[in-house]
Order: structure tokens, then sequence, then C-alpha cells
């Protein structure tokens, strides 16, 4: 127990360390404003004991004094204040801004990881954690940095105080300052205790946020099949469960935190106790004990100073062990040397021997497979479920890395390319499509400088121009929420544009036109083929008016490129490719 409380302080102080490295120059202005804080604080204990002893008690014995001894007082208790008033405001404002920068710092690191984090990882990982890693993760691991300076400049009021104390009389000292102990006593211990509690409270809150998102984002579903008031019951019991692991921590404090104040008071009634006693038989005089008494009392705020910080400790530790394991994870795509080869119109595509598995799995998804694509040329990859469709698209614009193999673009292997190369060259447009709550514009451009002529025509391309130019602000109508004004067909349009716009010499389509009728799939794939340097497209087909588009297919099966021909070429030799066929375009004709 005793190893494992003394680990919980050395992370606890090691914590501390590395907000105070982070923000040197913020963390020293506010300790210098707490430490003017502090002295002035000590000054003011003095200040009125001089008082009563040059002014007051003079004053009762008779019964009179002058306007300059009282000028003098105000003189120096305004005085005295006023430099108390530019600590507190400098202290406050560099900790605020100390605290801040932490938390803002540390929110960018946390996102530009998540950014650089391979799909695979993000598959691994509930959005809900992911949203509590970047917000209350963060918050919680940098919140005790407020009242941190004014804790250290504590830390210097109380070795001012204990050696004036000291000076002023050494037995009333040495009672009050047997406090001392005690409080770090009960704090390395509250520490201990608290620590699990808050670990656990962190962890409720994330498992909260998670089931709310869920339950947000799959409201359609929720609402179809009837199941709010199963989700809602989801939600609650773990709400409760949180709000049980925020009950056990609030008791906690909530006896810490009267022991915390008491202790001082309980200092400064034993020097009260026993200085009243000294006064009497003349081992010391009024002023000394207002003095000191007045200097435990001014110690008890600075002493719950320190006192804020080590309780929020444990909470700061367990946001920060959460947030740590993102940053320190690995697995990030490693980029090479290499630029890609440069030009307009399509690219040459060829795969080599990709083999490929999802983590935690046995079988692999794909097995040895390898097609080339002529530059400019469009290819349908069509076979059944689980086939590995999906995962080979993802494969070519280099979501993920293949476990074997290389896919190259223009002869080069994707990992020898550059940052940002990839998605200079190509592009990917998937099934389920996501728009920003923004204009079609913003939708399109995402931040890019695009010309609307430009727009347009990636609009026309994409057979969205007539729609948009419906829209009641054409461009500039906000889409909602995931496009939730639109129709699925429109959002996978819109989505075709934008991926379009970038002009991408690698064009790959997972099934992204789906949700539109076969004579705007037809234009929309004459389009991409005959403009002024048509890219090379790779689409995920199922429909035979799309496959039949294609200047080749690839059939795969369980992981394997079992054929490659025209549709007419795999339709007469291939029996389970014309049987998948055949099937999709009976389903076809009965939804029809």
């Amino acid at each position: 127990m005793t190893r494992r409380r003394d680990a919980v302080v050395r992370r606890g102080l090691r914590h501390v360390g590395r907000a105070i490295r982070e923000q040197r120059g913020m963390f020293t202005l506010a300790v210098l404003g707490s430490s003017l804080y502090g002295g002035m604080t000590v000054a003011s204990a003095y200040v009125i004991g001089e008082i009563t002893d040059r002014v007051l008690l003079p004053s009762f014995e008779t019964g009179a004094t002058t306007a300059g001894a009282l000028g003098l007082a105000a003189v120096a208790i305004i005085g005295v204040a006023v430099l108390k008033i530019l600590g507190i405001l400098g202290r406050r404002l560099f900790a605020g801004i100390m605290s801040y920068r932490l938390q803002a710092d540390y929110r960018r690191r946390v996102t530009r990881q998540y950014l650089r984090l391979p799909l695979s990882w993000h598959q691994r990982h509930p959005t809900g954690q992911l949203l509590s890693n970047a917000n209350s993760d963060v918050e919680a691991a940098w919140f005790f940095v407020a009242p941190l300076p004014f804790a250290v400049g504590a830390l210097v009021m109380i070795a001012i105080t204990a050696v004036a104390l000291v000076l002023t009389d050494p037995l009333l000292a040495l009672v009050g300052l047997v406090v001392f102990p005690l409080v770090f006593g009960a704090n390395v211990v509250y520490s201990q205790v608290m620590s699990p509690r808050m670990q656990l409270a962190q962890q409720l809150r994330a498992e909260v946020s998670e089931i709310a998102h869920e339950s947000f984002d799959a409201a359609l579903v929720v609402k179809t099949l009837g199941r709010e008031a199963a989700e809602t019951e989801r939600f609650a019991d773990r709400a409760e469960d949180l709000r049980d692991g925020l009950i056990a921590v609030g008791r906690v404090r909530g006896l810490f935190d009267p022991l915390m104040e008491a202790l001082p008071s309980l200092g400064t009634l034993a020097v009260l106790l026993i200085g009243a006693a000294r006064v009497a038989d003349g081992g010391t005089d009024a002023g000394d004990l207002v003095s000191v008494a007045y200097l435990f009392t001014l110690l008890a705020l600075p002493i719950r100073a320190i006192g804020w910080v080590l309780a929020d400790l444990p909470r700061a530790l367990a946001g920060f062990d959460r947030v740590t394991p993102v940053l320190d994870a690995t697995g990030e795509t490693p980029y090479g040397p290499d630029a890609a080869v440069p030009g307009v119109g399509g690219a040459g595509l060829g795969v080599r021997a990709v083999d490929f598995a999802f983590e935690g799995t046995s079988r692999p998804t794909l097995r040895g497979v390898t097609f080339d694509v002529v530059a400019g040329s469009t290819v349908a990859l069509v076979g059944p479920t689980g086939s590995g469709k999906s995962t080979l698209a993802g494969l070519l614009v280099r979501l993920v890395d293949p476990a074997d193999g290389a896919v190259l673009l223009d002869g080069i292997d994707l990992r020898r390319l550059r940052e940002g190369e990839v998605s200079g060259q190509a592009a990917f447009v998937a099934q389920g499509t996501f728009l920003f709550d923004d204009t079609v514009r913003g939708n399109i451009t995402l931040g890019g400088e695009f010309s609307d002529d430009e727009v347009w025509a990636a609009l026309r391309v994409a057979a969205a121009d007539d729609f948009v130019a419906a829209l009641p602000e054409a461009l500039d109508t906000r889409v909602g929420e995931r496009g939730a004004t639109l129709s699925g067909g429109q959002r996978q349009r819109l989505a075709l544009a934008r991926a379009v716009v970038r002009r991408p010499r690698l064009l790959v389509l997972d099934d992204a036109t789906s949700a539109v009728d076969p004579a705007v799939e037809a234009r929309i794939l004459d389009a991409l083929r005959d403009g002024d340097a048509p890219s090379t497209v790779v689409v995920v087909a199922y429909r035979q008016a799309t496959i039949a588009l294609a200047d080749e297919v690839v059939w795969l099966e369980n992981g394997e490129v079992l054929a490659r021909g025209s549709h007419e070429e795999l339709l007469a030799d291939v029996p389970g490719y014309a049987a998948l066929v055949r099937a999709y375009s009976q389903a076809g004709e009965v939804a029809a």
C-alpha cells in the first residue's frame, strides 16, 4: 500500500513538472504574482501587529490618538492591499493562460494524432472514447494547473511565514507549525484513496459519451425499429454508473475538504490558547500574539490552494493516462521519399501479389491479388459479398497497406510516395457518403481554392448540376448535418463532385453510385471517361448496366482474382460471375 501511495505521489509530481516545463514563461509570471500576494499577506500581519502596538493600544491607554498616526496606519494597510490585489490579478491571469494553453496544445496534439493514425487504429476505438480523449480527458489532465502557481506561491508564503513565526515567538511557532505535517499527510492519503475513483469516473464519462454518440448517430435505426426505450435504458444504466462514480468521488472529497479547512483553524486555536497564557505571564506581548494568530488565519487559504492541487492530481492523472495511449500510439502511415509522376489524365495502376488480413482475424481478406489497369481506362471490381472488393478499393488509395505485395501508381509503390502525394493523385468515393453541415460549395471545395466554374464543371460530371441549380441558394445552400436535407442519390453525387473537382488521375468508386438510377449512373461514367483528361476509374459495381460500361472486369471470389476480361467474356466463361450479375439484375427488376 505504501509503495502504491508513493507511486501516485511520484507520478503526480512528474505531471506537475511536465506542466511547468511546457509553460515555463506563464508559470514564472503566475508564481511571481502569487509570491507577491504571499509576501504582502505576511506583511499585512506585521502591519496589523505594529498598528496594534503603536496605535490601538496607546489610544486605549490615553483615550486619544493623532491624525498622523491614523493616516500612516491607513496608508500602510491600503498599500499592502493594493500590492496584494496586483499579485492576485497576476496569479489568476497568467495561471489561466497557462491552463488553457496546455489544454489547447494537447487537444491539437490528440487531433493531429487522430488524423495521422491509420483507419485500422480508428476501427478499434469507439468514436465516443475518441471524443472523450480530445475533450474531457484533456481538460481533466490540466485542470489542476489553475491553482498550481497559487500553491507554489503558497509554499513561498509558508516558508516566509515559518521564518517570521520563529523570529516572533519560537514556542508559538512550534505549536502552530505542527499543523503542516498533518496537512501534507492528509493530502497524500487523499490522493491514494481518490486516484482509482477518479480513473473509474473518467472511464465512465467516456462510456456515456460513446453510448450517446451511437444513439444519436443511429437515430434512424433506433426510430424505425422502435428501440427508443431500449436505447434510453442503455444510456440511463451507464449514466447511473457515472452518477454513482461521481458520488463516490464526492464522498471522499466531502471528507477531505472540511479536514483541510479545520486543520489550520485548529492550529490558530492552539496558538491563541497558549499565546493568551503567555501574554498573561509576560512571556510575549499582545502585538506578537495578534501577528502570529493572524498569520495562521491567513495561511488557511494558501494551505487550501495546495490542497486544491493535490485534490485535482488524481483526476489529472486519470485524464492524462487516457490521453497518453493516443499520443503514444504507433501505426502511423510511413511515407517514402518519392514524388508522384507528374502529368494529367489517367494514371497507370498495378496490383502485385497483394495479401491483406484484418487485425485479429486468422483468415486473409485478400490473397495474391494481381492485375493492371491501363491509364485512362475504367475497371469494374465485381464479386460476391465478402470477396474483398471494398478492402481492395481502400488499398488502391492507401487507406490501408498490404501485408505483402505492392500497389503501384505509375510504377511507384504507394509506400514510397511522400506524404500528400497519394491524395494529390487519387480520390476515393465511398458508398456511405459523409457531408458536412456546410454549403454545397463548402462540401465540394473543403476549403480548397476552386472557382465556381470549376465547381459547376465537377457538378456536371457528377450529374448534380440540375438539382443544385434548383436549390434555394444554389451553391450557397446549406445541406444540414450529414446532408440531411438531401436524398441519398444527391449526397452521393455531391461526394463524387467533391472528388472530381480535384481532377484526380485515379478515381476509386466503392459502389458510390448505388443510390442513383442506372440512367444517371451511365451519364456519370460516360462523363468521367469522355472528359478532356479522363481519370483512371476503378469502380466496385453490382449492377449489370454499370459493369457493362467498364473496359475490363476483375472478378474476385474469396479474396482472390479468379478471372479478368470484358463483361461479355466473363458472362460467357465464368458461371459464378454470370449467376451473380443475373441475380442482381433480377433483384433490380423486382424492385422496379
